[in-house]
């Protein structure tokens, strides 16, 4: 069973940073896509932003010219620079990749991020 371990949330006020990191437990030559969706108390899971391993990038409108998606290919790590937060950006985030295009998808244990002063 393949892991994603997760890492970078917490606590941070309105305006500040925070980047989130993600790898599977294992090794693999490549990893079709990976990116992060996003859970807040009461609302439905939504994608935040999804990177393929070709570099082909799409991200929620909410977070447009705000978070930034990138990943290493050689580590199949990726990452979510986020920056100019808000408080409405409060959720679980939580990590997804798919090893094909076709494969179920893999997801983390989430991590939260918490925006407020």
């Amino acid at each position: 069973q393949v892991q994603l371990v997760e890492s970078g949330g917490g606590l941070v006020q309105p305006g500040g940073s925070l980047r989130l990191s993600c790898a599977p437990s294992g090794t693999f030559s490549s990893i079709y896509s990976m990116g992060w969706y996003r859970q807040a108390p009461g609302k439905q899971r939504e994608l935040v932003a999804r990177i393929t391993s070709g570099g082909s990038t799409n991200y929620a409108d909410s977070v447009k010219g705000r978070f930034t998606i990138s990943r290493d290919n050689a580590k199949n790590t990726v990452y979510l620079q986020m920056n100019s937060l808000e408080p409405e950006d409060t959720a679980v985030y939580y990590c997804n990749a798919r090893l094909y295009i076709t494969s179920t998808p893999w997801w983390g244990q989430g991590t939260q991020v918490t925006v407020s002063s």
